[in-house]
């Protein structure tokens, strides 16, 4: 956790309300970090619902593999994040200290082991000592309460500079409910169906699967659309949880994903994703730039998205935009590395909305001061018009300057 916050960092942080049925509390259990908090616990009510995704790669951590293991119960009543230690490519000893976490949870919580969910980033290969959290979990869930929002984001945290927040409030029904979700990443990031750590709360009455299609159809364009440096880490992990308490305010149980009811809900939590993913694209390791990529035209939606991956993850265009350089052929380079349908001919891009390359060549209005000047912003939007269809998506990144290699090459200092 860094002492010196991003310079993208968002201004205004909301206050977040608390949740019925959901307490948080945190403390400093001395996993990796001296003197700062580095465990999460949240106690939900019974008949919580939960929903997750995960990462996609083919060497998940010891958390990622017990949750999975305990989603299709759709039914939760706590959650234990640490943060210093990712407990990932720890084999056996992995498995056991999920094992004894969850027992150790289950015990101070009172509930069963397959209501605990876990979550862990940090170091990868290092053996996470379970044997701390005995004692600490006790003690968290008799002091959890309901206003420990900001706490528990800070705990998450590893080279993040700033916690990442973000409520929502809208009716259900007649009842207004609320949705609260928190997020850590800043480095090895580009995220498949998850990022690093997020967790999402509601008190709204949602059924396990009205909650898994929420979350699998918002974090396309949401979390899976923010790449830091293409890297995605062995321990992204999403989860939801649905309290259900504002059916006592008269908010209806939504079972099915059609719900019409649910469209104004849905459109909310869409927008809980969206602002914690831009966070992460903010906090970017030595990041000084918010990089916008738009592609356009493009063949398909699914074209558009390959297209702005190869920009958004080129270190050659990364690097122009840290220098402040609108270096299009840079871009240029990207669009043709990506492997779609591309026709150089009919190609323009755009920095800042101003456009310094068409049909092939630089644009005959190009003014180098001009551009000069808008690449000095601390948001930077690059749009490539392919002129082939109809297809468009959209990227969050950010720069890559210097202090994104130190920070990497200290990492496990």
């Amino acid at each position: 956790m860094s002492t010196t916050i991003s310079p993208l960092a968002p201004t205004d942080v909301p206050e977040m309300p608390a949740i019925a049925g959901v307490k948080l509390a945190t403390a400093a259990a001395g996993i990796r970090y001296k003197g700062r908090t580095d465990v999460l616990l949240a106690v939900m009510d019974k008949g919580t619902t939960v929903a997750g995704v995960f990462t996609k790669s083919k060497c998940p951590s010891a958390p990622v593999e017990w949750c999975r293991a305990k989603l299709g119960r759709g039914q939760a009543r706590a959650l234990v994040v640490n943060s210093g230690n990712a407990n990932a490519f720890t084999g056996k000893t992995g498995k056991q200290s999920t094992a004894l976490t969850a027992q150790t949870a289950a015990k101070a919580v009172g509930c069963t082991i397959g209501d605990v969910f876990l979550a862990s980033t940090g170091v990868i290969g290092e053996p996470l000592d379970a044997t701390k959290f005995d004692g600490v979990l006790t003690t968290l869930a008799e002091a959890a309460t309901p206003d420990h929002w900001m706490a528990a984001a800070k705990a998450i945290m590893t080279t993040d500079t700033f916690p990442k927040v973000a409520t929502a409030t809208v009716k259900l029904g007649k009842a207004k409910v609320t949705i609260n979700g928190m997020a850590k990443g800043a480095g090895m990031i580009m995220p498949d169906m998850a990022t690093m750590l997020s967790f999402v709360f509601t008190d709204a009455p949602l059924s396990p699967a009205v909650l898994q299609s929420l979350l699998k159809s918002g974090v396309e364009d949401t979390f899976n659309a923010v790449t830091i440096d293409s890297d995605t880490s062995t321990s992204d992990t999403l989860l939801a949880f649905a309290t259900g308490a504002a059916t006592a305010d008269g908010a209806p149980k939504i079972s099915r994903a059609s719900d019409p009811r649910l469209k104004a809900f849905a459109k909310a939590f869409y927008g809980v994703l969206a602002n914690l993913a831009e966070q992460v694209a903010r906090d970017g390791e030595g990041a000084r730039k918010l990089v916008e990529v738009i592609v356009e035209g493009a063949t398909t939606k699914a074209s558009a998205r390959k297209i702005a991956m190869s920009i958004a993850n080129s270190p050659l265009v990364k690097t122009a935009i840290a220098g402040e350089d609108a270096n299009w052929g840079r871009v240029v380079m990207a669009v043709g590395k990506a492997g779609e349908p591309a026709n150089r001919d009919k190609l323009s891009i755009s920095f800042n909305g101003i456009r310094v390359a068409k049909s092939g060549a630089r644009d005959p209005s190009y003014n180098e001061a001009e551009v000069s000047e808008v690449m000095k912003n601390p948001k930077i939007q690059i749009k490539v018009a392919l002129g082939l269809g109809k297809g468009r998506d959209r990227v969050l990144t950010c720069d890559l300057t210097k202090e994104y290699v130190a920070i990497n090459g200290d990492y496990r200092s």
